[in-house]
Formats: structure tokens, C-alpha cells, sequence
């Protein structure tokens, strides 16, 4: 996959995950807190540099997704 167009999912990614945050109001703290609920330990400074970078896993995603409760995701 050329770099760029890596680089836009890893945007989109990120933007998904931030829109989903901010849908239900958390910040990374609160974050934090619902990943450890399930068994992942991540520190706020952490997690907000993670998603910065927007160059996370798809594991991590989606055990972010789950710990906040995203039943549903639209892509667009």
C-alpha cells in the first residue's frame, strides 16, 4: 500500500475514534478507565499519544471501541 494512502486510513482511524469519544463525552482518562475494565492497562498520556499518532493496531481500535461501548460505527 503506497504511504499516503496509508497514511489517510491512519486518519480516519483516528478521527473514527475520537468522533465516538467525543460522541459520548470522555476524555482519555475516562478512556483509560474503560480499557483497565477490560483488562487492558493504558495511561491517559499514553493513550492520548497513541491516537494522536493515529498509528495504533486494529486490536487496539477495536478494544477501545468495545470498552466504550460503539455498538455501531458508520465509516462516512
Amino acid at each position: 500500500m503506497p504511504e499516503d494512502l496509508d497514511k489517510q486510513y491512519q486518519a480516519k482511524a483516528k478521527g473514527l475514534l475520537r468522533a465516538e469519544m467525543a460522541r459520548r463525552n470522555l476524555s482519555y482518562e475516562d478512556l483509560a478507565q474503560k480499557l483497565q475494565s477490560i483488562g487492558i492497562e493504558e495511561s491517559p498520556k499514553n493513550l492520548s499519544n497513541k491516537v494522536g499518532r493515529g498509528s495504533f493496531t486494529a486490536g487496539f481500535f477495536l478494544q477501545c471501541l468495545e470498552a466504550i461501548g460503539v455498538q455501531d460505527l458508520r465509516l462516512q
